[in-house]
């Protein structure tokens, strides 16, 4: 086992109290659109869906194969293959003879297709005018965006391109305009930690802050708090880079470096604005996480997202942004650390036994959750349902450190995220690994899925 690895499982040896299961979704995300309207077929069930699959992609398997197709099919097939197949991203990347297409679904990158590279400038041309960009433009990096339908969703494409050696490649994130997704239970939460969410938000001022790694889910986490607290007895105002969805009755602002609109500026004159909650897309340095705790000490509620590993490192990495510890204990309502981990398919899930590899692994990491030789977990086989991965959808996995006045006292201590986690534990925190573990004797994940995201 790696050297990281062995550090980590070290950790949070106390035992962990029983959780009650979750009833768990899918979350989604949406941007405003910016350009041109495409709207593609429906497919109103998985079986509709599979034979779209199967007709978008005989069309695209003939472009490859050098026959003549008209570019705007093309790009229409690739946008509808994607939503069918539940990609969160297309890539398209220019290589010495040819393109590729990628599709990020459940967070996994996979190989699609490879197309002649004279036209490749035509698909890049044909998405730049979706987007509004400009086509005569190869040196410099641009970001737009556009909207489609697709299984009468709407479906907001947010577009980035950028100059590589071999030429421009374009990423699209397919963003869904899907409110019921946006609720606590959807995420995959334990009665427990939404227990302890929900307690938290009901305090008329203080700090929330989510905490992990790019793609873990976070500004979803946030969206859905905001959700649920957005009344109309309360003004609510957000800082986003960018707005990646819009909720009626809050006021969202889009941070603009170039008017020097960043987020302690606009941070600075949201206070002008008279709100009672307050969410900042992001704690990215000293200046903002000051303003942050200041406006949390003044009586506002604020949200924010912060990048740390766990929730417990969380607390340290403020004092590191020169936070003074008694600001932070007096400030900081709960931090949830969290990661987006895949769901077995239920087409074909089936039992599984644990290896010896896996067995040992989970018992230096929890050594006292039980894990023994003999118990069931489940696998995916993989079948047209889930297009061989085994795995659709995904959800999170979470730990909720609640600021109480044991873990009050290890922040003024100063002490370390290590302590600080041993403390949270002994008070009820569930760690994330063992809330992943949970969710595997379920049945809604793997144990090679939990490992593969809090290792790897």
């Amino acid at each position: 086992m790696p050297k990281e690895k062995e550090a980590n499982t070290k950790k949070a040896k106390t035992k962990i109290p029983k959780k009650a299961k979750a009833e768990i979704d899918t979350t989604s995300e949406r941007v405003e659109p910016t350009a041109e309207k495409v709207v593609l077929e429906k497919a109103t069930d998985i079986g509709d869906a599979q034979t779209k699959i199967a007709e978008d992609q005989e069309i695209l398997k003939s472009f490859t194969e050098g026959k003549s197709i008209q570019v705007i099919e093309i790009v229409n097939k690739l946008l509808d293959e994607a939503f069918y197949l539940r990609a969160s991203d297309i890539h398209i990347d220019p290589t010495h003879d040819d393109a590729r297409i990628r599709y990020r679904i459940d967070g996994i990158m996979q190989d699609m297709f490879r197309f002649p590279k004279d036209r490749y400038t035509e698909i890049i041309s044909r998405i730049k005018i979706l987007s509004g960009l400009r086509i005569d433009e190869h040196q410099a990096a641009q970001d737009g965006g556009f909207r489609f339908e697709a299984g009468g969703k709407p479906i907001d494409i947010r577009v980035s391109i950028a100059p590589t050696y071999y030429g421009e490649n374009a990423v699209l994130r397919l963003l869904t305009n899907d409110e019921g997704k946006y609720e606590l239970k959807a995420l995959g939460l334990s009665e427990l930690n939404e227990n302890r969410i929900l307690k938290a938000i009901k305090r008329p001022y203080g700090m929330i802050l989510a905490t992990g790694p790019t793609g873990s889910g976070k500004t979803t986490t946030l969206y859905t708090i905001l959700k649920l607290l957005n009344t109309s007895e309360v003004s609510i105002v957000t800082l986003e880079d960018p707005v990646e969805y819009t909720i009626a009755g809050i006021e969202q602002i889009q941070i603009n470096p170039q008017t020097d609109l960043t987020f302690a500026n606009g941070l600075k004159s949201l206070l002008r604005q008279d709100p009672n909650i307050i969410m900042v897309g992001e704690i990215r340095d000293k200046e903002t996480a000051g303003i942050a705790v200041n406006t949390a000490l003044t009586g506002h509620l604020l949200l924010s997202t912060i990048h740390t590993n766990d929730a417990a490192t969380t607390l340290p990495r403020l004092l590191d942004l020169n936070i003074e510890p008694y600001l932070i204990a007096s400030t900081v309502n709960i931090a949830i650390g969290q990661r987006l981990v895949r769901k077995l398919c239920p087409s074909c899930k089936v039992e599984h036994k644990l290896t010896d590899a896996e067995v040992q692994a989970l018992q230096q990491a929890m050594p006292d959750a039980g894990i023994k030789a003999d118990e069931i977990f489940y696998a995916g086989e993989g079948c047209e349902a889930c297009s061989k991965t085994g795995y659709k959808g995904r959800l999170g996995i979470y730990e909720v450190l609640l600021m109480d006045e044991k873990v009050r006292e290890a922040v003024l201590n100063r002490a370390s995220a290590a302590n600080i986690k041993e403390v949270a534990v002994a008070q009820g925190m569930v760690p994330m690994l063992y809330d992943g573990v949970e969710k595997a004797r379920a049945g809604i994940t793997s144990i090679e899925e939990i490992l593969r995201v809090m290792y790897e």
